[in-house]
């Protein structure tokens, strides 16, 4: 299959040369784009995280006695989904670079959308093991093809507030998993099933459809797009241009390979995710479970994870937009951590359960904002082409392991230990981000230097 990369870059320069752009009309065309493409990339992260995450919210509805699993297997079954999710991330995403985009990630969904409905029909712990082994496979390739899809489209400062679109999906997933889940639990014993099974099958039938949506709707060179007119991709020819200018050559070199292996921003930045990650997973996956402890019913449970993760999605994009107009992805990631940190300090200290359903939503500010805005540091501090896939599939393969831990530090009510390692990985990850900063500081001051001396 030929790349959609694979174009005549004399044809580009000669179409640069004759095209020049008017601003206001290119801020048209990304918006047109925007309201094209988003939304798919949008729905089909949410229905993967959804259908990656439920198995919080059908964990408190039986899913345990009626495969007969102990506490510690569904731990198992939590982690083993990382086992499997981890190895694919960096091939994941030099395919996407290689091949076309959109028959890369319609596999990617389709494989995992049968996963999910098969969980719905598993009889065993075996089943669920296997379950979640292949949905892991198939589903760790997705973020890092969709964002390096996003750096395939956008120019550098563009990318944060698309990328906070995606990273969104983790907080509105929860919700709408939530949501879902309290709707779906009420079918229990339609059909002979009961209310866990049709959570699994209802949402893996929905990710079929969203298969679908990326096949027939998402373009892999969007500067051939069918929504555009001629143009409009005229236009598109020569913002592809000046991205090439920034973002160095489409062609593998792997030299480049090399040097995101030998930088240090990459190393600095995939450690905060896989600290921010032990929050995403462990705080996500096992706050219905948290809730449950609180005391709570099966419903209730689910209903009341909404608002939390709610809340979770509108900080994250509320940062995402100060950090996209302010240039401060680092600055905001700090920031964020300080609130996670006192919401987990809470959760440890105070035994009121009203005070800590408050703490839960202190700390989904956190949860939810250290994944997104660490990748979109990454993203604008990273090039060319090559190097800064290479650093993003490290970043994304070391940050989501931490989902093997999460699955094992939230063990029993009350989850006191699960907490108190989360405060540890928010205080690491704060260590790191202040590295990082001054590292980039003393990048820039070289730079400088040299460009002075020139």
């Amino acid at each position: 299959m030929k790349s959609a990369n694979d174009q005549d870059v004399n044809e580009h320069n000669a179409c640069s040369s004759t095209f020049q752009i008017d601003r206001v009309e290119e801020a048209k065309v990304v918006k047109k784009i925007d309201l094209a493409i988003t939304p798919i990339l949008f729905v089909v992260y949410l229905s993967c995280f959804i259908d990656r995450s439920n198995i919080g919210n059908v964990k408190v509805a039986g899913l345990l006695d009626d495969i007969g699993a102990t506490e510690q297997q569904f731990s198992t079954a939590v982690s083993l989904v990382f086992v499997t999710y981890v190895p694919v991330e960096v091939p994941a995403v030099i395919l996407v670079k290689r091949f076309e985009p959109r028959f890369v990630l319609t596999i990617l969904c389709i494989i995992w959308s049968v996963t999910t409905i098969a969980n719905g029909l598993i009889k065993n712990i075996g089943g669920l093991y296997a379950c979640r082994l292949v949905l892991g496979a198939c589903e760790g390739g997705l973020f890092p093809s969709l964002n390096m899809y996003l750096t395939m489209v956008y120019k550098r400062d563009e990318l944060a507030k698309r990328t906070s679109y995606l990273v969104s999906c983790t907080a509105l997933s929860g919700a709408f998993g939530g949501l879902f889940a309290y709707g779906l639990l009420q079918m229990d014993g339609v059909g002979g099933y009961a209310g866990w099974r049709w959570v699994y099958i209802v949402e893996g039938a929905f990710s079929v459809l969203c298969a679908f949506a990326v096949w027939f709707g998402l373009p892999s060179n969007i500067r051939k797009a069918y929504f555009l007119d001629e143009n409009e991709r005229q236009l598109m020819e020569v913002r592809h241009q000046e991205r090439l200018d920034y973002m160095g050559s489409e062609e593998l070199d792997w030299q480049e390979i090399k040097l995101a292996f030998l930088d240090a921003k990459t190393w600095l930045s995939a450690w905060t995710q896989f600290c921010q990650n032990i929050l995403t997973n462990g705080f996500g996956t096992f706050l219905p479970s948290i809730l449950r402890a609180m005391g709570h019913g099966t419903l209730a449970a689910n209903y009341l994870t909404i608002p939390v993760y709610c809340l979770g999605a509108l900080a994250f994009f509320t940062f995402a937009f100060l950090s996209d107009k302010y240039g401060k992805c680092g600055f905001f990631l700090f920031s964020t951590n300080i609130l996670g940190a006192v919401g987990y300090a809470i959760l440890i200290a105070v035994s009121n359960n009203a005070v800590k359903y408050f703490a839960c939503f202190v700390c989904t500010i956190a949860v939810y904002n250290g994944t997104g805005l660490d990748l979109a540091w990454l993203n604008v501090n990273m090039a060319p082409q090559y190097r800064r896939a290479t650093a993003i599939g490290i970043q994304q393969t070391i940050g989501n392991s931490a989902g093997a831990v999460a699955g094992q530090i939230y063990r029993s009510s009350p989850y006191l230990l699960g907490n108190s390692f989360s405060l540890g990985a928010i205080f690491v990850a704060e260590c790191l981000v202040m590295i990082h900063w001054f590292y980039l500081r003393k990048l820039e001051k070289e730079k400088k230097a040299i460009l002075s001396e020139a």
